[in-house]
Protein backbone atom coordinates (compact mmCIF):
# COMPACT_ATOMS: atom_id res chain seq x y z
CA UNK A 1 0.00 0.00 0.00
CA UNK A 2 1.05 3.61 -0.91
CA UNK A 3 2.09 5.36 2.38
CA UNK A 4 0.73 9.40 2.70
CA UNK A 5 3.42 11.90 4.34
CA UNK A 6 1.29 15.13 4.85
CA UNK A 7 3.23 18.41 4.73
CA UNK A 8 1.48 21.01 7.23
CA UNK A 9 4.07 23.51 6.15
CA UNK A 10 0.56 25.64 4.93
CA UNK A 11 -0.80 25.50 8.30
CA UNK A 12 2.43 27.57 9.67
CA UNK A 13 2.05 29.72 6.78
CA UNK A 14 -1.57 31.10 8.05
CA UNK A 15 0.12 31.67 11.60
CA UNK A 16 2.79 33.71 10.50
CA UNK A 17 0.51 35.66 8.27
CA UNK A 18 -0.69 37.27 11.46
CA UNK A 19 2.78 36.76 13.25
CA UNK A 20 0.24 34.59 16.11
CA UNK A 21 0.09 31.42 17.76
CA UNK A 22 -2.93 30.03 15.71
CA UNK A 23 -3.32 28.07 13.89
CA UNK A 24 -0.98 25.65 15.74
CA UNK A 25 1.27 23.34 13.16
CA UNK A 26 1.50 21.00 15.78
CA UNK A 27 -2.55 20.17 16.13
CA UNK A 28 -2.41 19.78 12.69
CA UNK A 29 -0.04 16.93 12.79
CA UNK A 30 -2.42 15.05 15.23
CA UNK A 31 -5.06 15.72 13.23
CA UNK A 32 -3.55 14.34 10.25
CA UNK A 33 -2.61 10.96 12.00
CA UNK A 34 -6.21 10.70 12.81
CA UNK A 35 -7.07 11.02 9.39
CA UNK A 36 -4.53 8.22 8.12
CA UNK A 37 -1.42 10.02 7.27
CA UNK A 38 1.61 7.80 7.53
CA UNK A 39 4.09 10.40 7.53
CA UNK A 40 4.19 14.41 9.07
CA UNK A 41 6.28 16.52 6.61
CA UNK A 42 7.56 20.24 7.78
CA UNK A 43 10.39 22.46 6.09
CA UNK A 44 12.53 24.19 7.69
CA UNK A 45 13.56 27.28 5.52
CA UNK A 46 16.59 29.25 6.01
CA UNK A 47 14.60 32.55 6.80
CA UNK A 48 11.45 30.21 8.74
CA UNK A 49 8.81 31.80 6.64
CA UNK A 50 6.44 29.22 8.21
CA UNK A 51 7.88 26.06 9.98
CA UNK A 52 9.97 27.54 13.04
CA UNK A 53 12.39 25.45 15.46
CA UNK A 54 9.99 25.83 17.85
CA UNK A 55 7.47 23.60 16.11
CA UNK A 56 10.08 20.73 15.00
CA UNK A 57 10.97 20.66 18.57
CA UNK A 58 7.18 19.73 19.49
CA UNK A 59 6.92 17.60 16.58
CA UNK A 60 9.93 14.99 17.10
CA UNK A 61 8.55 14.64 20.77
CA UNK A 62 4.77 14.20 19.82
CA UNK A 63 4.06 12.97 16.69
CA UNK A 64 3.72 9.09 16.53
CA UNK A 65 4.08 8.26 12.78
CA UNK A 66 7.60 8.82 10.33
CA UNK A 67 8.69 12.75 10.66
CA UNK A 68 10.07 14.18 7.55
CA UNK A 69 12.19 17.16 7.74
CA UNK A 70 12.54 18.60 4.54
CA UNK A 71 15.38 21.01 4.33
CA UNK A 72 18.81 22.92 2.27
CA UNK A 73 21.96 21.66 2.38
CA UNK A 74 23.12 24.48 4.72
CA UNK A 75 25.26 23.94 7.70
CA UNK A 76 23.13 25.55 10.10
CA UNK A 77 19.72 23.55 9.16
CA UNK A 78 21.99 20.26 9.19
CA UNK A 79 23.10 21.28 13.19
CA UNK A 80 19.02 21.32 13.52
CA UNK A 81 18.15 18.30 12.14
CA UNK A 82 20.94 16.14 13.70
CA UNK A 83 20.26 17.52 17.10
CA UNK A 84 16.52 16.95 16.07
CA UNK A 85 16.89 13.62 14.98
CA UNK A 86 13.77 13.06 12.12
CA UNK A 87 13.27 9.88 11.07
CA UNK A 88 13.77 11.64 7.67
CA UNK A 89 15.46 14.28 6.06
CA UNK A 90 14.80 15.34 2.30
CA UNK A 91 16.96 17.62 0.94
CA UNK A 92 15.15 19.97 -1.11
CA UNK A 93 16.56 23.26 -3.21
CA UNK A 94 15.93 26.23 -1.49
CA UNK A 95 15.73 30.02 -2.74
CA UNK A 96 14.17 32.59 -0.83
CA UNK A 97 12.74 34.59 -3.65
CA UNK A 98 10.58 31.03 -4.25
CA UNK A 99 6.97 30.82 -3.28
CA UNK A 100 7.23 26.53 -2.77
CA UNK A 101 10.33 24.49 -3.61
CA UNK A 102 10.53 24.81 -7.09
CA UNK A 103 12.29 21.78 -9.33
CA UNK A 104 14.84 19.26 -7.61
CA UNK A 105 17.76 19.23 -6.37
CA UNK A 106 20.87 19.48 -8.54
CA UNK A 107 23.19 16.23 -7.10
CA UNK A 108 24.83 16.30 -10.67
CA UNK A 109 26.00 19.98 -10.05
CA UNK A 110 26.38 20.25 -6.32
CA UNK A 111 27.55 16.47 -5.63
CA UNK A 112 30.39 17.47 -3.28
CA UNK A 113 27.83 19.69 -0.96
CA UNK A 114 25.42 17.00 -0.95
CA UNK A 115 27.54 14.15 0.15
CA UNK A 116 28.17 16.27 2.78
CA UNK A 117 24.96 17.06 3.78
CA UNK A 118 24.13 13.39 3.41
CA UNK A 119 27.22 11.77 5.56
CA UNK A 120 26.51 14.50 8.25
CA UNK A 121 22.84 13.03 8.45
CA UNK A 122 23.73 9.63 8.63
CA UNK A 123 26.66 10.39 11.36
CA UNK A 124 23.51 11.22 13.15
CA UNK A 125 21.65 7.84 11.96
CA UNK A 126 18.61 10.16 10.15
CA UNK A 127 17.69 8.32 7.13
CA UNK A 128 18.47 10.70 3.89
CA UNK A 129 16.01 11.15 0.72
CA UNK A 130 16.68 13.46 -2.50
CA UNK A 131 14.03 15.85 -4.03
CA UNK A 132 15.26 15.21 -7.68
CA UNK A 133 13.40 16.00 -11.07
CA UNK A 134 13.01 12.67 -13.45
CA UNK A 135 16.02 13.20 -14.88
CA UNK A 136 18.22 9.87 -15.41
CA UNK A 137 21.50 11.65 -14.80
CA UNK A 138 20.59 12.77 -11.54
CA UNK A 139 19.71 9.02 -10.37
CA UNK A 140 22.97 7.76 -11.03
CA UNK A 141 24.56 10.59 -9.28
CA UNK A 142 21.59 9.77 -5.79
CA UNK A 143 22.50 6.11 -6.64
CA UNK A 144 26.55 6.76 -6.00
CA UNK A 145 25.56 8.40 -2.62
CA UNK A 146 23.59 5.25 -1.88
CA UNK A 147 20.75 7.58 0.13
CA UNK A 148 17.78 5.59 1.43
CA UNK A 149 15.17 7.29 -1.76
CA UNK A 150 14.36 9.50 -3.97
CA UNK A 151 10.98 11.48 -4.28
CA UNK A 152 10.80 12.20 -7.86
CA UNK A 153 9.55 15.76 -8.28
CA UNK A 154 6.29 15.34 -9.82
CA UNK A 155 5.77 19.42 -10.97
CA UNK A 156 5.67 19.14 -14.72
CA UNK A 157 3.55 15.98 -14.59
CA UNK A 158 1.22 18.37 -12.29
CA UNK A 159 1.19 21.55 -15.06
CA UNK A 160 0.70 19.33 -17.88
CA UNK A 161 -2.96 19.69 -19.80
CA UNK A 162 -4.55 16.38 -19.75
CA UNK A 163 -4.18 14.43 -22.07
CA UNK A 164 -0.78 13.72 -24.28
CA UNK A 165 0.83 16.07 -22.50
CA UNK A 166 0.44 14.80 -19.10
CA UNK A 167 0.57 11.12 -20.41
CA UNK A 168 3.81 11.75 -21.34
CA UNK A 169 5.18 13.24 -18.23
CA UNK A 170 3.55 10.42 -16.37
CA UNK A 171 5.40 8.17 -18.87
CA UNK A 172 8.41 9.80 -17.99
CA UNK A 173 8.00 9.24 -13.91
CA UNK A 174 7.02 5.45 -14.48
CA UNK A 175 10.76 5.35 -16.60
CA UNK A 176 12.80 7.14 -14.00
CA UNK A 177 10.65 5.65 -11.05
CA UNK A 178 12.02 1.73 -12.60
CA UNK A 179 15.65 3.51 -12.44
CA UNK A 180 15.60 4.10 -9.04
CA UNK A 181 13.96 0.92 -7.92
CA UNK A 182 17.01 -0.77 -9.90
CA UNK A 183 19.23 1.25 -8.01
CA UNK A 184 17.90 0.02 -4.86
CA UNK A 185 16.33 3.15 -3.80
CA UNK A 186 13.07 3.75 -2.29
CA UNK A 187 10.98 5.37 -4.34
CA UNK A 188 8.89 8.46 -3.56
CA UNK A 189 6.83 11.40 -5.01
CA UNK A 190 5.30 14.59 -4.68
CA UNK A 191 4.85 18.23 -5.58
CA UNK A 192 1.51 19.58 -7.10
CA UNK A 193 -0.04 16.48 -6.92
CA UNK A 194 -3.90 16.94 -6.02
CA UNK A 195 -7.44 14.78 -5.55
CA UNK A 196 -7.51 15.17 -9.27
CA UNK A 197 -3.95 13.87 -10.74
CA UNK A 198 -3.11 11.38 -7.48
CA UNK A 199 -4.17 8.07 -8.82
CA UNK A 200 -2.21 7.53 -11.83
CA UNK A 201 0.98 8.50 -9.57
CA UNK A 202 0.05 6.49 -6.87
CA UNK A 203 -0.29 3.09 -9.83
CA UNK A 204 3.43 3.49 -10.55
CA UNK A 205 4.76 -0.06 -9.91
CA UNK A 206 7.17 0.20 -6.80
CA UNK A 207 5.82 3.57 -5.86
CA UNK A 208 5.95 3.56 -1.90
CA UNK A 209 5.53 7.11 -0.67
CA UNK A 210 3.58 10.20 -1.93
CA UNK A 211 4.10 13.55 -0.06
CA UNK A 212 1.24 16.18 -0.51
CA UNK A 213 0.62 19.26 1.68
CA UNK A 214 -1.01 22.52 -0.81
CA UNK A 215 -3.81 20.23 -1.78
CA UNK A 216 -4.40 18.67 1.51
CA UNK A 217 -4.64 21.77 3.45
CA UNK A 218 -6.61 23.74 0.76
CA UNK A 219 -9.58 20.97 1.03
CA UNK A 220 -9.00 20.95 4.87
CA UNK A 221 -10.66 24.36 4.81
CA UNK A 222 -13.73 23.23 3.26
CA UNK A 223 -13.76 19.65 5.10
CA UNK A 224 -11.73 19.80 8.13
CA UNK A 225 -8.05 18.54 8.49
CA UNK A 226 -8.91 14.46 9.52
CA UNK A 227 -11.49 14.55 6.84
CA UNK A 228 -9.29 15.72 4.10
CA UNK A 229 -6.10 13.34 4.82
CA UNK A 230 -8.77 10.80 4.78
CA UNK A 231 -10.05 11.73 1.29
CA UNK A 232 -6.52 11.48 0.70
CA UNK A 233 -5.95 8.40 1.87
CA UNK A 234 -8.47 6.28 0.05
CA UNK A 235 -7.17 7.85 -2.79
CA UNK A 236 -3.54 6.99 -2.78
CA UNK A 237 -4.75 3.80 -1.37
Amino acid sequence: MVQLGVNIDHVATVRQARRTYEPDPVWAAALAELGGADGIIVHLREDRRHICDRDLRILRQTVAVKLNLEMACEPEIIEIAREAKPDQATLVPERREEITTEGGLDVAGQYDRVALAVDRLREAGVSVSLFLDPDPRQIEQAARLAVDAVELHTGQYALASPGAEQEKELDNLIKVGALVRQAGLTLHAGHGLTYRNVKPVAAIEGMHELNIGHSIIARAIMVGLQEAVREMKRLVS
